[in-house]
């Protein structure tokens, strides 16, 4: 009966860690088009100011008693997480995304965990070994051909706007590396809930000086790309986080990083069902940036089993 018992609790962790998978997959591969829709009506500030304040709200309420017990020595690297990890690349993903495509934005956004690496091992004293040396090249290669490919496509302006999104994973890839070392002890929750606590009145300044309150708000454009963006904020970022967490830690790193390849899958998915359009050097050099997260993120998790077996 015992072990009826811990087989079928087995497979329900196995069949909950893909439903977890598909949610997220589609939660934050559809993030990029939701970016999209928004700025049909509201402008770049606005659309990371109104992410933040409806992220924010929601993750008050969720996070609250965790936020409390926050000590103040916590609070400084919360701040520069909420900065780096969370305003500035909702800023530069809105930018971004008012010159090119929802698809190539998730993309370049799938970068995160080359510049983890790579600012990993500039700043953080982390190792870079033949295998994650090889997943960085490929992966930047792919990089750089996506942006050149993509500004030839759609016109040389792209190429900065595809430098924001860049950016943006520099940015992440700077988060991660903060978190791992000055805030692994504290639960993901308190952090982010506090992160975005954080943001609040900094988002809804900025949505103040964008001028949106002298705006005509029964505008019916308006008030869908308010919608959208609600969506966005709430799942996007605060369910999104409470699976991610909860699937971390029912599972392993390999199954965990899939996501980081199924993501540009429905964001591509998405842009193809509103229209836009992928030339094949496109397409060629993001498959190129996604075999490179593969190779690194492979390598991180022999790197983990190597270590386990020593202990």
């Amino acid at each position: 009966m015992m072990i009826f018992a811990a087989n079928f609790r087995a497979m329900a962790a196995g069949n909950k860690k893909w439903i977890y998978l598909f949610i997220l997959s589609l939660i934050w591969g559809s993030s990029f088009i939701l970016i999209k829709k928004g700025l049909v009506g509201l402008s770049p500030l606005q659309v990371g100011a109104f992410r933040i304040i409806f992220a924010a709200l929601f993750l008050i309420l969720v996070g609250f008693r965790k936020i409390i017990k926050l000590k103040t020595s916590q609070w400084k690297w919360i701040i520069v997480s909420g900065f780096v990890g969370s305003f500035f690349p909702i800023f530069l993903f809105a930018f971004a995304e008012t010159k090119i495509s929802s698809g190539i934005a998730s993309i370049l956004n799938a970068v995160t965990p080359l510049m983890t690496l790579i600012l990993g091992v500039m700043f953080f004293q982390d190792r870079l070994n033949s295998n994650k040396g090889i997943g960085v090249v490929v992966g930047l290669i792919g990089t750089a051909g996506l942006i050149f490919s993509n500004a030839n496509f759609n016109g040389s302006e792209n190429y900065l706007y595809s430098i924001l999104g860049i950016l943006a994973a520099i940015c992440y890839g700077i988060n991660v590396n903060l978190l791992k070392k000055y805030l692994s002890d504290i639960p993901a929750v308190a952090v982010t809930s506090g992160c975005f606590a954080v943001l609040l009145i900094p988002a809804f300044s900025i949505l103040v000086l964008s001028g949106f309150f002298t705006e005509n708000l029964s505008n019916i454009e308006l008030q869908k790309s308010i919608g959208f963006i609600a969506i966005l904020g709430v799942l996007g970022t605060g369910v999104a986080m409470i699976l991610f967490n909860r699937l971390v830690q029912i599972t392993d790193p390999v199954f965990t990083s899939s996501v980081t390849y199924t993501m540009p899958i429905v964001a591509l998915a998405w842009g193809i069902l509103d229209d836009e359009v992928f030339s094949l050097n496109q397409l060629f050099f993001a498959m190129l940036v996604i075999i490179g997260v593969l190779i690194v993120n492979r390598a991180k998790v022999i790197s983990i089993k190597r270590k386990k077996k020593l202990v």
